[in-house]
């Protein structure tokens, strides 16, 4: 009763306010359907933050990714101390997105020269080009992925471990008689079983990233430069008392999100059913 009250009836209200030109903190609006969903696509505010938002995705989707596979990878080849290292990696999953952006907002600032701290220092220092990271035009957004790769790839090296540890030793063993190398027993046995475990990272990560928004406001605030969905949002609503553009946005990334939920919680039931 109470997630049907508070989650689908806020969602519900949402989808109301976007089909209103409720455009202003006090009137009411009246109904005009869709004509928000279009409009919206003729801000270039709007392009740039989408834009944003596929970059950050793309990057913090597939580097949190590889970089958990590799550490489950030297994780499940048995290393001393495996317990200690376990729990360096996932302590960054403890610690919230603002905690992270504000630290980070100090490793990635773009001053350079005398003024340089955090990792243009350390550049500096051992002869390398210093950058301008999450305010270079181009590239910003990847380098705003990095915080989040940085907390969330302990958690997928988690998964992957457990993965890693439920495929039978004697499946291994039966493809190193049949002459697969090492690689050959990864990749032809032990990957395909890890699909579900991969799918699963992959949906919770993917929602993540599409409607991220205290770890950019932590790291540079409510620029442009680093402007995505969620940031849009918060400027449309409370900056610029604009309900119906706010509320339209919020529905983007409900839909986006969709788009990654859907199709997963789709394919556990069809899961369960045939088990």
């Amino acid at each position: 009763m109470l997630i049907g009250v508070f989650v689908y009836g806020m969602l519900g209200w949402n989808f109301r306010v976007a089909m209103t030109d409720q455009h202003d903190a006090v009137s009411e609006g009246k109904f005009v359907g869709l004509q928000n969903f279009v409009d919206i696509w003729d801000l270039p505010r709007w392009h740039l933050s989408v834009n944003h938002a596929i970059m950050f995705t793309v990057v913090f989707v597939l580097g949190a990714l590889l970089l958990g596979w590799l550490l489950a990878f030297l994780m499940e080849k048995g290393v001393r101390g495996e317990g200690t290292f376990r729990a360096i990696y996932l302590f960054p999953m403890a610690i919230s997105f603002v905690a992270t952006g504000i630290v980070w907002r100090w490793l990635m600032n773009s001053g350079t020269g005398e003024r340089a701290v955090g990792l243009n220092r350390l550049f500096d220092w051992i002869g390398l080009p210093q950058w301008q990271w999450f305010r270079d035009p181009d590239w910003g957004m990847a380098a705003m992925a990095l915080p989040a790769i940085w907390q969330m790839s302990g958690y997928v090296m988690a998964l992957f471990l457990a993965g890693f540890r439920g495929v039978p030793e004697e499946l291994r063993e039966a493809a190193r008689v049949d002459g697969c190398t090492e690689w050959g027993v990864y990749r032809h046995v032990v990957l395909p079983l890890l699909r579900p475990v991969t799918l699963s990272a992959l949906i919770i990560l993917g929602h993540i990233s599409l409607k991220v928004f205290d770890l950019i406001v932590a790291v540079s605030g409510k620029q442009i430069i680093t402007d995505v969905p969620a940031v849009f949002m918060w400027v449309a609503v409370f900056d610029s008392n604009d309900p119906a553009k706010g509320a339209t946005i919020a529905s983007y990334i409900v839909l986006s999100v969709a788009i990654f939920v859907i199709p997963y919680l789709v394919w556990s039931v069809r899961k369960e059913r045939r088990s």
